[in-house]
């Protein structure tokens, strides 16, 4: 992703998030996106708040098929007002629930899952690695802590790429 596509990202999220908050959901993460078909929009709400209780592996989060609606409404809506100064163009609006595997974006997502299994993949190697899986342990300074077999690992946030809650099925 370029730095242009991130700050687009970035400047999506202020305008999206305050839409959410007005229908009683979390912005969990927006992505502007170029794929073979034009341009996406991925935006991922959630129901749970941060401060609250964490839900359990296997909780559903909560949105309804009326939130991700409601929501889509209102940010095309905004979007179709903004859209020329941001250069849009054409896109396709997708909104949608975190999922099983809730992607971990801001740092209150990382305290909130805190003691969690995470999966994390970074921008640069740490001793000699991108992909990490482990335990978190919770935030230090401006970035995480990972128990990863044992061996605590401390990975700035700045450096995280992508993570993710790993979800296991119970048999």
């Amino acid at each position: 992703m370029t730095r242009a596509t991130e700050q687009l990202g970035k400047t999506l999220g202020e305008l999206i998030d305050p839409i959410c908050r007005a229908h009683g959901v979390e912005l969990v993460d927006v992505r502007y996106q170029r794929e073979r078909g034009g341009a996406v929009i991925r935006v991922i709400i959630d129901r749970g708040v941060p401060g609250q209780d964490v839900p359990e592996q296997g909780d559903e989060s909560g949105v309804s098929l009326d939130d991700c609606t409601g929501v889509s409404r209102d940010v095309s809506t905004t979007l179709d007002v903004h859209g020329d100064v941001l250069l849009l163009g054409a896109y396709r609006l997708e909104v949608s629930s975190p999922g099983l595997e809730r992607p971990l974006v801001k740092l209150a997502d990382f305290e909130r899952f805190s003691g969690r299994e995470i999966k994390v993949r970074t921008r640069t190697a740490i001793e000699r690695q991108r992909r990490f899986h482990g335990r978190l342990l919770g935030v230090v300074d401006r970035g995480i802590e990972l128990d990863q077999d044992g061996t605590v690992l401390l990975i700035p946030h700045d450096d995280i790429a992508q993570a993710n809650l790993v979800y296991r099925f119970s048999k």
